[in-house]
């Protein structure tokens, strides 16, 4: 009989030590009641991206490319927020520091079976500020654990001195991209908590070509003149995690 209750104390000191720790606060009138939530937190993340831009139209001096290879690339990105909390709902607007790689490939030949082929490749790196407007729903929110889903807009300002396109494998010389400054988004995601330790997976979908003019120059009896006939619109889509801790 003492073997089986020093078993029971054992496994419910081990049960207690398990769960976390519930905090309380007792009013003047003696009665302890469980902490209120924080109307408002702060917090720091940061993580990995992994963009592709979509390619919607691309022409090269006339010639319409039809067949055309999207790659993700890995990028990175960190941030600082605020929380406001109501209940279950929250809005959420942060501030972001992002690097998006992403590339196209095709080849310039394609419309032209007879010819060899002819890899070319887009590369673009944008290094941009971003502010994100999230709305958020706890479906899941109990003691120290939670679960979201999160929904919102996006505005981006992308650092243009620190963004770059590379083109190679164009036969066109001095190829230059121009990116429209400010990029429209819409960001959709899924989060986790364990304490104020969080986790998100999110999706980002551009809403509009980013591709503002490329230009690029050749001779002409003798002359050298700047040249508009390459078009590269598209968009970009981006899935990206991150970890963060929240005060």
């Amino acid at each position: 009989m003492k073997k089986h209750s020093l078993s029971i104390i054992l496994i419910t000191g081990l049960l207690a030590a398990s769960l976390p720790l519930q905090t309380y606060a007792a009013p003047s009138g003696g009665n302890a009641t469980e902490k209120k939530e924080k109307r408002t937190n702060v917090g720091i993340k940061g993580g990995f991206n992994s963009s592709m831009y979509f390619s919607s139209h691309l022409e090269v001096e006339g010639e319409v490319m039809n067949t055309i290879e999207n790659w993700y690339k890995v990028g990175y990105w960190g941030a600082v927020f605020f929380r406001f909390n109501m209940k279950r709902h929250f809005i959420q607007p942060e501030l972001t520091f992002s690097v998006s790689k992403g590339s196209i490939l095709f080849n310039r030949n394609q419309n032209h079976p007879d010819s060899e082929n002819a890899r070319a490749d887009i590369n673009t790196t944008i290094r941009s500020f971003d502010l994100p407007v999230l709305y958020g729903y706890n479906f899941i929110k109990k003691d120290e654990y939670g679960m979201s889903f999160f929904i919102g807009p996006k505005l981006s300002y992308v650092w243009s001195q620190k963004s770059d396109t590379e083109f190679s494998g164009f036969t066109q010389n001095n190829i230059s991209e121009d990116l429209y400054p400010f990029h429209y988004s819409a960001v959709l995601g899924l989060g986790v908590n364990i304490s104020n330790i969080f986790f998100d997976f999110r999706y980002e979908i551009g809403l509009h070509n980013i591709s503002k003019s490329i230009t690029y120059t050749s001779e002409v009896n003798g002359i050298t003149a700047t040249q508009h006939n390459l078009i590269a619109d598209r968009h970009k889509n981006v899935l990206s995690f991150s970890l963060g801790v929240m005060f």
